[in-house]
């Protein structure tokens, strides 16, 4: 009998090839928002609303999609060696001031709550959940082996860095819409929850394009892992609990503005390529 399975694995590798990333970002969204659904199903059928609890479980089957999607094309395109490569960018540390960058998001967070804090209301009083970053563990080291490993990569074959950076950056931040309304301390968010969201996809979008800098000029998938787990530890940790939802949209944006002009310099030094000339080059590696 003929085997029917290898025509079938060259015509998925095939297709794959053509079309890695748009593949990569259906298959994530498939993988996180069904396994999201099936854990607020239940409560949909009995026409209850989702208490906060069930929202926050949401998130760590969200995970998976990012993740395995990743995995299985990388393994798809680029078979063993593809899959080996992405294991030694995760063991790589690059020994350099990039490492710098991860104060970037406590310290703009910081900023923008103390002035706040001062000028505006003590309710802006940045939290000390530093246990929070513990949080961003998780999503951190598990998302970015998708999101950096695979889609930044073959977005970044086709177009710059920075154009990658911010498609993936702002279908990263509509990929949270599951649980958008339970994140940050305010929640729900009532008739905030638009300007919030917006917000917040502002927020990912711009770190993205910051995560994607260090990647671009390390190539190590560590670094880009470790920024993920300082931005949503540094999120956790800081965020003022005692805020309204209209107050949490508004620290929020200011935040977003900060980070577009951290990104707007980067893009005047560096250009659309993200890349700091033959600095990344002459940085040793340990892996």
């Amino acid at each position: 009998m003929p085997n029917t399975d290898i025509p079938r694995e060259r015509g998925l590798r095939a297709l794959v090839t053509r079309h890695p990333a748009t593949i990569y970002f259906v298959v994530t969204f498939a993988i996180s928002w069904t396994g999201a659904l099936s854990i607020a199903a239940r409560a949909f059928m009995r026409g209850e609303s989702l208490p906060k609890m069930t929202g926050l479980m949401m998130f760590p089957i969200m995970l998976l999609g990012p993740c395995l999607a990743g995995i299985a094309l990388t393994g798809i395109l680029r078979g063993a060696n593809g899959l080996k490569e992405l294991l030694t960018q995760m063991r790589q540390i690059r020994l350099a001031w990039w490492y710098a960058g991860l104060l970037i998001p406590p310290t703009l967070i910081l900023t923008v709550l103390l002035v706040l804090k001062t000028c505006v209301s003590p309710a802006y009083s940045p939290n000390h959940f530093f246990i929070g970053v513990a949080f961003g563990v998780i999503a951190g080291f598990v998302e970015e082996i998708g999101w950096m490993g695979f889609a930044f990569r073959e977005l970044s074959l086709r177009h710059s860095e920075l154009s990658a950076a911010i498609l993936i950056g702002l279908l990263w931040g509509i990929w949270h819409l599951p649980v958008i309304d339970f994140l940050g301390t305010a929640s729900p968010h009532g008739s905030y929850l638009i300007p919030y969201f917006l917000a917040f996809i502002a927020v990912m979008t711009a770190m993205r394009v910051l995560i994607a800098w260090l990647y671009a000029n390390t190539k190590s998938l560590l670094l880009a892992q470790l920024m993920h787990v300082i931005s949503t530890g540094s999120l956790v940790a800081l965020s003022p609990p005692a805020v309204t939802a209209r107050q949490e949209a508004m620290w929020y944006g200011m935040y977003a503005s900060l980070l577009w002009v951290v990104v707007a310099l980067l893009v005047l030094k560096d250009g659309v390529h993200l890349k700091a000339g033959r600095a990344a080059s002459a940085v040793p590696e340990i892996c």
